[in-house]
């Protein structure tokens, strides 16, 4: 049987039953902080296992994408660990329980009609004292009591070892279904977990049974496939293997099932199809949370390929293999193929440029190691290969596992977590509990009224102090809090849009909210009690502050607007992958491999602006998901829509379905002014603007600033570009001139009086970036840069001048005043308008002519300052004397201190009226 026949039959069979056919929640669900991916087909359902939403069916039957990565080094290894994989589940939210799951399961797997399994090739395990189950499967079914395992919490329970160690909440024992094939490997298929109790407290007596009880099955589609199949690992299924195979081509090499050429190929193909789904869904690889999972992904399975001889990027390549096999049952990914490519593609180049570096750097590493016997890898030199050198981790871990050689975890964790940097890559958990759960299942939602008006009534329905439910609230604890109630006005952050304040107030009470969250269905009111008493059951009145809410509603429909134009200049595929709305503020993530071109981001900047010009009208309207399609609404993948679903239309030109809140016309935009555009990740870019009243601001503030730097340079707006360059070219040849320790001033190029018509704000921003680049500033520290500059240029100009006064500098000069010392030339002298540069390059000039000398030079630098500089010849080093030990006996004397290494050493000091003595003092003889 085909694994797509599988899929498709088992979602039958239990629609046969009563079961709501419930298509594939998205692989990373970015609304739930409790996991960076779905690990299981109940996670979309966890609310109804809690009882936390109103049910619009009481059984479900799903085909869940997933992605694990607890197993992720048996992956390629053994015949059944993935990280992507695919779970068939049904669901029973208080209807039917043990019998009915045990009976269907058996049925599914054994009737001829639908899957006809061998009987005698299936045994299963129970909980130790679970004597309901051993009855169904024994007296019902018929197994043979041989055939019934018990076994302990840690093998049938969930969670496991729930009873004993925890978590607290939902839990329940399983029965797990064991096929045996021809070589008697039992393979475990099906696990039919009974979620019936409440885990609250130590043992004994901490299970408590639940007043509704669930049913949440599990069986491994791959696992499965390969029993109908009769292929011994999930690899060699009809959906795998030819991507398997497919990776051998790319790679150059035959795929043999026993190598180590065969377990690479299998990682690759693995890692590559996991990484495609969640590229798929705009998470792409990064430094933190699910992208960093992806990363990691992508990186072992570059590494597997590099190992077999690949020295440029190849992951790419296999993804339209992945569509090829997956698309007839998901086939959204079809249309992100070059998306996924590009960036799975610059993950893979910019992952090259460090390879080869990291294999020279840990190779003598771990050969070390083996060598001496050991087989562990110190955490912190895994953490400073990494944090210092800058190899991957993914790079040292997958070397040292190669070699047999583990990582000191624990220890590498500490150096992390010391250093501020520790990540998480897995799974928090995936079931709630708490005061919140409590107060969710009590209300299981709040009535959302944000759309229509900024103000209701409405009746406090819980209060949450320091994560403790509270029925009554004091102003004078003046700690931040949570407030549910029944119906709000208040928007709460989703979608990338952020959360709405105000005001909840009632008689006698004010309580000041500053953010709005979900939970779920219920919103959450986060702020401050600021006078009175507030109480569970009070009446209140909530107002949204209204300037904040429309500067937001500015933002939000701009980013609509964006999108739009973001897809006509740059391409169809930049796609959003993440934003952030606030008040007049927006910041959107989009999928693009390039930097966009200045004349690009005008043209985006321009298209924005005309469509607000336009003034075309925005309507939101409730639609099904099919009409949304059908009226070609932008659907982003990876988010959630329900059914029926918002859509959010501008005129004609822009169908998106989206939550938030949104203005009536473009026109109330106002005007958008791009902050800037940069890189994020591989494949991802970043854009910033303001619109309304701070687009208003950040364009004064470039007027400003442009003004400023043609002040300051005496020039105009036009010319702002050449004078600046102008500027910091002469600063140049004026260190240059110093350095060399030339005389004379260097004249500067005269310049034309500034006479200006007002030049159009586009052109006054353009003239102003182009002066930053020049300047090597950001934008709105440009005058500032050249202001420093110019003075930068008064002092050069100062110490040429006393340098001129002097004379110059020569080094025949300084050799002719050095007084002998035992065969040993000192030099000690006063170089005015002396730096560094000039005195160092003097000293080197000298040690050059003649040898052995020591010379010892200063300089006043300002009022206050005093510069020294000491070189001696390398035979004197040789006979231990040492530049360093003479400049700290002579620096205390101009009131400093310094240092340095033996041929050459640095020093400061704060009294150049001393200088005379110290240069006295230096003649008297070297120091060893």
């Amino acid at each position: 049987m085909k694994t797509d026949e599988l899929r498709q039959k088992y979602l039958e069979f239990f629609a046969g039953k009563g079961h709501t056919v419930c298509p594939s929640d998205v692989l990373v669900p970015k609304w739930d902080e409790t996991v960076l991916f779905t690990p299981a087909g109940m996670n979309q359902f966890k609310d109804h296992f809690l009882g936390n939403v109103e049910l619009e069916f009481t059984r479900a039957t799903t085909c869940q994408k997933c992605l694990r990565t607890g197993d992720i080094d048996n992956v390629g290894r053994t015949a059944y660990h993935h990280t992507f994989f695919e779970m068939l589940g049904n669901f029973s939210f208080g209807d039917y329980f043990k019998r009915e799951a045990i009976h269907w399961a058996w049925e599914f797997l054994t009737d001829k009609n639908w899957l006809a399994i061998d009987k005698d090739r299936l045994t299963v395990t129970i909980y130790l004292d679970d004597e309901e189950a051993a009855e169904i499967w024994s007296k019902d079914i018929g197994l043979s009591l041989d055939r019934i395992t018990r076994e302990d919490e840690d093998e049938n329970f969930w969670p496991a070892e729930a009873p004993s160690k925890g978590p607290d909440g939902v839990c329940g024992p399983c029965s797990e279904i064991y096929y045996t094939p021809d070589d008697g490997k039992k393979v475990e298929i099906w696990n039919l977990v009974f979620t019936q109790f409440n885990r609250s407290g130590d043992p004994p007596d901490n299970l408590q049974p639940l007043p509704s009880k669930n049913i949440d099955t599990g069986m491994g589609l791959e696992r499965c496939a390969a029993v109908l199949q009769g292929v011994d690992t999930n690899y060699h299924i009809d959906l795998l293997r030819p991507l398997v195979e497919t990776a051998g081509e790319i790679c150059s090499t035959s795929y043999d099932p026993t190598s180590d050429v065969g377990r690479r190929l299998r990682r690759i193909a693995d890692h590559v199809r996991a990484s495609a789904f969640s590229i798929h869904e705009n998470t792409g690889p990064g430094p933190k949370g699910e992208n960093s999972v992806i990363r990691t992904l992508v990186r072992r399975a570059f590494l597997d390929g590099y190992q077999l001889g690949m020295r440029d990027s190849f992951l790419y390549r296999l993804v339209p293999k992945v569509v090829e096999l997956m698309g007839p049952t998901y086939p959204e990914i079809a249309e992100t193929v070059k998306r996924v490519q590009d960036t799975l593609k610059a993950e893979e180049d910019g992952f090259l440029e460090t390879v080869e570096r990291g294999i020279d750097r840990v190779t003598p590493i771990i050969e070390k190691l083996t060598v001496a016997g050991q087989s562990v890898l110190p955490g912190k030199e895994v953490f400073e290969l990494r944090t210092t050198h800058g190899i991957p981790y993914e790079l040292i871990e997958k070397m040292a596992f190669d070699n047999n050689v583990t990582i000191d975890l624990d220890g590498y964790q500490a150096e992390m977590d010391q250093h501020g940097k520790a990540s998480t890559i897995g799974e928090v958990g995936v079931m709630g509990g708490g005061p919140m759960d409590e107060i969710k299942n009590e209300l299981k939602s709040t009535e959302f009224l944000g759309y229509d008006t900024l103000e209701s009534d409405c009746v406090i329905k819980g209060i949450l102090a320091d994560n403790t439910r509270q029925t009554t609230l004091e102003s004078s604890d003046n700690k931040t809090v949570v407030v549910v109630t029944d119906r709000s006005p208040f928007y709460a952050e989703s979608g990338g849009q952020v959360g709405d304040s105000g005001v909840l107030s009632g008689d006698p009470f004010e309580f000041v909210v500053h953010d709005t969250q979900k939970d779920g269905n219920v919103i959450k009111h986060i702020g401050q009690l600021k006078k009175g008493t507030l109480s569970q059951g009070d009446s209140a009145k909530a107002v949204v502050d209204k300037a904040r809410r429309q500067g937001i509603r500015r933002a939000h429909s701009a980013t609509h607007i964006l999108h739009y134009a973001l897809q006509q200049h740059i391409s169809k595929d930049a796609n959003q992958q993440g934003s952030k709305v606030e008040e007049d503020f927006l910041r959107f993530d989009y999928s693009n491999p390039n930097p966009v071109a200045e004349d690009v981001l005008l043209q985006i900047e321009n298209t924005v602006n005309d469509r607000v010009q336009s003034d075309d009208k925005i309507e939101a309207a409730i639609v099904s998901l099919d009409e949304a399609r059908q009226a070609g609404a932008m659907m982003l993948f990876g988010e959630k829509y329900p059914d029926p679903c918002r859509m959010v239309s501008m005129g004609e030109f822009s169908k998106e379905l989206c939550g938030g809140t949104h203005l009536d016309s473009t026109a109330d935009v106002g005007l958008m002014e791009i902050k800037s555009e940069t890189g994020l990740a591989a494949g991802t870019r970043r854009i910033e603007v303001f619109t309304g009243e701070k687009a208003q601001q950040q364009r004064q503030k470039i007027v400003d600033q442009a003004h400023r730097c043609a002040e300051l340079l005496g020039c105009c707006i036009s010319d702002l570009p050449a004078c600046t360059q102008e500027l910091f070219e002469h600063v140049k040849k004026l260190k240059k001139q110093l350095d060399a320790g030339k005389p004379g001033i260097p004249k500067q190029t005269a310049k034309e009086s500034a006479q200006e018509s007002e030049l159009p704000f586009v052109e006054i921003r353009s003239k102003l970036r182009e002066a930053a680049l020049v300047s090597n500033s950001e934008l709105f520290d440009t005058a500032l840069r050249v202001e420093n500059a110019k003075k930068e240029i008064g002092k050069l100009e100062e110490q040429l001048s006393k340098l001129e006064s002097s004379g110059g500098v020569s080094a025949d000069d300084l050799i002719a005043s050095a007084t002998d010392q035992d065969g040993i030339k000192v030099i000690a002298a006063e170089i005015p308008g002396g730096n560094p540069n000039l005195m160092r390059s003097t000293i080197d000039q000298i040690r050059k002519k003649t040898s052995p000398v020591a010379v010892l030079l200063a300089a006043a630098t300002g009022e206050s300052k005093v510069l020294l500089v000491a070189g001696i010849s390398n035979e004197l080093v040789d006979q231990g004397y040492s530049a360093g030990n003479w400049i700290k006996a002579i620096a205390p004397i101009v009131g400093g201190g310094g240092g340095g290494k033996p041929d050459m050493a640095q020093a400061g000091g704060k009294n150049p009226e001393k200088i005379s003595e110290a240069l006295e003092s230096a003649k008297q003889g070297l120091v060893k």
